[in-house]
């Protein structure tokens, strides 16, 4: 875990927090496609033509247009409300590591998933997090947070 900007991650790839349409308008999506530029939303918009939208729990991998990493992997995390959150975000993790793994990357970093807008609890996200990371099989996986209250979930859940 470190505390940072997942822009400037020593990294082969970094996870976007996507929403099943892949609109990167908010919130770290929106961050990522700003510094992409206009390709990273070209491309995501040819996936969701082609494939239609994507239910929380998946992942999909885009280039990474204007940014220094081989990809952008965007895991599909879940909203409040909508149910099995922790095992749907723990699934989206899973299956962005195991695009990585597909790729050849051997390293990854990863922002809150479903933290933010998505208003999943800490407690909650930090379980997800630490579990799909143990069982990533990647050299490297580090989780790239800025809020406190994640932090401590996440250092919390470490301890246990």
């Amino acid at each position: 875990m470190v505390r940072g900007n997942l822009l400037e991650e020593p990294v082969d790839a970094i996870v976007n927090a996507a929403n099943g349409h892949l609109a990167h308008g908010g919130g770290v999506a929106g961050i990522i496609a700003r510094a992409a530029g206009p390709a990273l939303q070209a491309e995501s918009d040819r996936v969701l033509t082609m494939k239609g939208p994507f239910p929380s729990g998946s992942a999909i991998l885009t280039g990474a247009g204007k940014l220094p990493f081989k990809g952008v992997i965007h895991a599909v995390g879940p909203r409040q409300g909508e149910g099995e959150e922790e095992e749907k975000l723990a699934q989206a993790l899973a299956a962005a590591f195991a695009i990585a793994r597909e790729q050849g990357w051997e390293s990854v970093s990863l922002p809150a998933v479903s933290a933010g807008i998505f208003a999943v609890p800490a407690a909650v996200c930090a379980r997800a997090y630490v579990k799909a990371a143990r069982a990533a099989g990647l050299s490297k996986v580090r989780l790239c947070l800025r809020d406190q209250p994640i932090i401590d979930a996440v250092l919390g859940e470490l301890k246990r």
